[in-house]
């Protein structure tokens, strides 16, 4: 498998609206966190995530969460 790209080695902190979002899992697009298409023509494809509340949300920039596309610290190694 691929390694995705580092898109920051931070998570991103958000107040998120209730609302469906597409993380980026390649690290490529430009939209980050989101998906902006870029992944097409990879084995990368975009994390779909229901936020069923307002409330803050910390995304993994790194793409190596394990609790993707939440931070869970990954980027402490990589």
């Amino acid at each position: 498998m691929a390694n995705p790209k580092i898109a920051d080695k931070n998570p991103k902190s958000m107040i998120m609206e209730k609302e469906d979002y597409h993380w980026c899992a390649c690290g490529q697009s430009k939209n980050q966190p989101f998906c902006d298409g870029s992944h097409h023509g990879t084995e990368f494809t975009p994390v779909h995530v229901k936020i069923e509340e307002k409330r803050e949300v910390y995304w993994c920039m790194c793409k190596h969460s394990n609790k993707k596309p939440f931070c869970d610290g990954a980027h402490k190694s990589v």
